[in-house]
Formats: C-alpha cells, sequence, structure tokens
C-alpha cells in the first residue's frame, strides 16, 4: 500500500503545515481514559477515570508523584508516561541534591516539553504517545500545567483530557470563575463533576473508579485526616483512592441531592482495552490523513 512521507516521516510537513505523526500521538491522548486538572488560589486538584483491561485485571494506575511538591495525571499510553516521569523525577531529584531546593513546576514542566519537542523534530524518533496535566506548588502558589506530545506546555485554571474530554471543559468553561475562590472540598466536587460529564450513562463514579490527587494545605476533617498524612502537614502531593475515596464520593452525591450510597452498580469501571499501553498513535486512520476532530472515542 502506498504511503507517502507525509504520513511515515516525523520531520516532514504535509502541504496543509501539519506534521501528521504529532496528530497521531494526539490522537492517543484522546483514547485514554479522562483525566480533570482545577486549580485554586490555594489548591490544586486532580482527578482521573481509572480503567481495568479485564475481569481478572486491576484497574490502571493514572496518577503519579514526581515529588513532594508536583505530581501529574495521565492519559495516552503508560509505558511513555512512565519514562516521561521518571525523566522528571531525574530532574527534581537533581535540583535537590545540586541546589538544596524543589524545582519550580513550571521549569519542570518545560523540561519534558523541551524532550518531547525533540522527538518532532529528529528523523527516526516518534511522539511520545501521552498527555499529562501536572500540578504542582511553589513560591508564587499551586499550578495547572497541560503538556502534550506535541512539545507544547501552557498553564491552566482548570483543563482536561482523555476520552470526551470535551464534556468536563465544557463544565470547566462554565465555572470557572468560581474556581479561585473555592475552598478544596468545592474545588473536589466541581472536578467530579466534570469527571461525571465524561461517563456514558450508564455508568457512574465509584471508589474503584475513581482516584483524586491534590497539592496544598490541609482543610478541615471533612476532607482527609490530617493526622494520619505527613504529606497534608506539608501540603504536599497526596493521592486518594479506592477507599480512601469513598467519603468524598458521599459529599459530592450529598452536594447535588443524590443518595449518597450511590446506584448499585457502584460504577464499575469498564473491563475493555484502553489507550493506556496498547493502542499506537493514529491507528484505524486513513494514511495520509489526520484524524478526525469528531472521533467518538470508546471508554
Amino acid at each position: 500500500m502506498f504511503r507517502n512521507s507525509y504520513d511515515s516521516d516525523n520531520t516532514t510537513f504535509s502541504p496543509q503545515g501539519k506534521l501528521f505523526q504529532v496528530e497521531y500521538a494526539l490522537e492517543a491522548v484522546k483514547q485514554g481514559s479522562a483525566a480533570i486538572g482545577l486549580r485554586s488560589n490555594t489548591h490544586a486538584v486532580l482527578l482521573t477515570l481509572k480503567r481495568s483491561t479485564g475481569e481478572l485485571a486491576t484497574y490502571q494506575k493514572k496518577l503519579i508523584r514526581i515529588d513532594d511538591h508536583v505530581g501529574v495525571a495521565i492519559a495516552g499510553l503508560t509505558s511513555d508516561a512512565r519514562v516521561l516521569s521518571n525523566y522528571m523525577r531525574q530532574k527534581a531529584m537533581q535540583s535537590r541534591m545540586t541546589y538544596g531546593r524543589a524545582t519550580p513546576v513550571a521549569r519542570l514542566v518545560q523540561s519534558i516539553a523541551d524532550r518531547a519537542q525533540t522527538n518532532t523534530q529528529e528523523y527516526g524518533r516518534r511522539p511520545y504517545g501521552v498527555g499529562f496535566l501536572v500540578i504542582g506548588k511553589d513560591e508564587t502558589g499551586p499550578h495547572l500545567f497541560e503538556f502534550s506530545p506535541a512539545g507544547t506546555a501552557f498553564e491552566y485554571y482548570a483543563h482536561s483530557i482523555g476520552a470526551r474530554s470535551q464534556s468536563a471543559k465544557t463544565y470547566l468553561e462554565k465555572n470557572y470563575h468560581l474556581f479561585p475562590t473555592a475552598s478544596l472540598e468545592e474545588l473536589i466536587n466541581h472536578g467530579l463533576s466534570a469527571l461525571h460529564d465524561t461517563l456514558q450513562q450508564d455508568k457512574h463514579l465509584s471508589s474503584l473508579n475513581t482516584s483524586i490527587a491534590i497539592i496544598g494545605p490541609a482543610e478541615g476533617q471533612g476532607v482527609e485526616d490530617v493526622s494520619k498524612s505527613a504529606a497534608a502537614q506539608r501540603g504536599g502531593f497526596r493521592v486518594w483512592e479506592n477507599e480512601g475515596v469513598e467519603g468524598i464520593l458521599r459529599g459530592w452525591r450529598r452536594s447535588r441531592g443524590e443518595p449518597e450510597e450511590g446506584p448499585e452498580e457502584e460504577g464499575e469501571a469498564q473491563a475493555e482495552p484502553s489507550a493506556e499501553g496498547q493502542t499506537e498513535a493514529g491507528a484505524g486512520q486513513q494514511e495520509g490523513q489526520p484524524p478526525a476532530e469528531d472521533v467518538t472515542m470508546q471508554d
């Protein structure tokens, strides 16, 4: 089958000014399960929807701790996410060993953006098929960044990536004016509402398929037990999964006027192959053509 150089070579632009291999990598991010990020004046929050590849498999990890002051949520190929997250850890460790302080969040994100951009201009390499939402804190306060396989990194008040992320973006755009002054509990509830909008109609959020990470000072006993968490006492990156999420989900359902126990289905996540670690960028696309913008993703 004929393959033109625009489709197979990541260093050659098409007549439309596009790099198809980069667009295929962006498509791999869209096929990953959803990840939501929000930040206020005091906190930054990540919320992710976990998937299971089968009934006998555990749910895939979506939140990765980089350092005490920074962590990421992933959407796309987990193998690429592992490589980039290890690179970020090395950079964070080098800063602490050399300068005795934490790396500024923006500099850490820019380091992986520079590495990803190199893959778009050197022959024989391919773009990374993973996107990150990065939260962190430094002297200037909490931050939320998005990293994409194109080698770009932008800061946001709120953002979403992954399958059906546009539904979450619609909710975030309608309510973003409430985020700067929101409490930690309110910020998490907004994130859960946005994450819920990415689900199919017959699916629900549960302690099995939902994970939450925050950065910022602990705020009351209603959200977390500060006495049992050293990271919470420092305001560092911490992750809640499984039973740790159930109390938060009950409070979110109560705020929506729903039964606290949730539906009987308990929001079982879909047991099917996902983009994380399984789908190659650009799979199913016609050769020489960029992926369509309105492709329907499968959760």
